[in-house]
């Protein structure tokens, strides 16, 4: 079970690395390695998005 926190820390860790992603996805010349980077870092956004909201209310997913 993760604490507030934990959890905190973990978004936060998915919207750095989707930044990250985003990033790269910039520097690519190859269109459909940036699209996949792109897609990948908006993946990773919703995730951090979702676990923040879970993290807002106090609960655990688990």
């Amino acid at each position: 079970m993760m604490t507030a926190g934990e959890s905190r820390g973990r978004s936060r860790q998915l919207r750095d690395k989707a930044q990250e992603l985003n990033r790269a996805a910039e520097r690519s010349t190859d269109p459909e390695e940036r699209r996949r980077l792109q897609d990948k870092a908006r993946r990773l956004q919703e995730q951090s998005e979702r676990e923040g909201k879970i993290d807002d209310r106090g609960m655990d997913p688990m």
